[in-house]
């Protein structure tokens, strides 16, 4: 018995070293690439890093922190973050579900859809910026410039006004990333049970209230994934936005990512740009937290 034991426990011990062989590297890849450059942030959000005057680097502790307070071009930076965030996501979760309730009306041919869909999606999101840029964009020349002057409107500077630029990059980044909530409400929508549909039918219920009472609710785990998904991405959106606008007309589309590196990498300030940063991971930490939060007790309620 007592051999039996110290076999099974030597094997136990055996697969936990062959684990451990196998996710070190792993492990070794994430300190290097993400724990250690993430210490070193926040190590330097308290310090005087700027290469444009380096005789005064040197500790600085929270001093960064007090100027970030009072600096008006951050809370600037942070409504247009809170602004993109709120009006893309809400986009593209409106958006992304009525397209894929009317797909779903069609029986045959859905997987045309879904590889449209797919298209915008693998994009580089500086490809985006650019192609709206360039070509939809573009005074004069651009299809939606061409377009808009067709229908007898006036000509509209789209990335050289303050409000159609912060419109223009909420919709560039609208345009690219529906796709990604209408393939996973599609996807939701085929798995949801027929037959209660079909109950709420003989119950003489019409389309309205089958989808407000059946199709949302069944939804909501889904939805809630979307919204947290794409709010973490739009929080620290970049590529896009700096291919197309830059962040201008003047800080009309900054949002605080793009004003963290304007302030590290322009002017050369890396101290202030890291505490920037940081900032702005404590908010994406904060709003993930809540989202969670909030979608936790919905689960609990559900399997209750």
């Amino acid at each position: 018995m007592q051999g039996r034991v110290n076999r099974e426990g030597g094997v136990h011990q055996g697969e936990t070293r062959f684990a451990l062989v196998l996710t070190a590297p792993g492990i070794l890849v994430l300190l290097v690439t993400t724990t250690f450059p993430l210490a070193y942030l926040v190590w330097s959000s308290f310090q005087t890093i700027n290469l444009a005057m380096p005789f005064l680097d040197g500790f600085a502790g929270v001093q960064n922190y007090v100027d970030m307070w009072y600096d008006a071009r951050f809370w600037h930076a942070l409504g247009l973050t809170g602004i993109y965030t709120v009006s893309s996501v809400t986009l593209q979760v409106a958006i992304g579900l009525g397209l894929a309730l009317m797909v779903m009306q069609i029986p045959a041919g859905q997987w045309i859809f879904r590889i449209v869909a797919i298209l915008p999606i693998v994009l580089a999101p500086v490809v985006v910026g650019l192609f709206w840029r360039t070509l939809m964009l573009a005074p004069n020349f651009g299809m939606i410039d061409f377009l808009v002057q067709w229908l007898g409107f006036e000509q509209i500077n789209w990335l050289g006004a303050p409000t159609p630029a912060l419109i223009s990059v909420i919709v560039i980044h609208t345009w690219q990333w529906t796709p990604f909530a209408f393939l996973v409400f599609l996807a939701s929508l085929a798995s949801l049970p027929g037959d209660v549909y079909e109950a709420a039918r003989i119950d003489r219920a019409n389309a309205l209230q089958r989808f407000w009472h059946i199709t949302l609710p069944l939804l909501r785990p889904a939805i809630v994934i979307v919204i947290i998904m794409r709010a973490m991405i739009s929080l620290h959106a970049f590529a896009a936005i700096f291919a197309a606008t830059g962040g201008g007309p003047g800080t009309a589309s900054e949002i605080l990512n793009l004003y963290a590196f304007k302030t590290s990498f322009v002017e050369l300030n890396f101290g202030y740009g890291s505490a920037l940063a940081v900032a702005l991971l404590v908010i994406t930490m904060a709003v993930s937290g809540i989202l969670f939060y909030v979608r936790t007790p919905r689960r609990r309620e559900a399997s209750a």
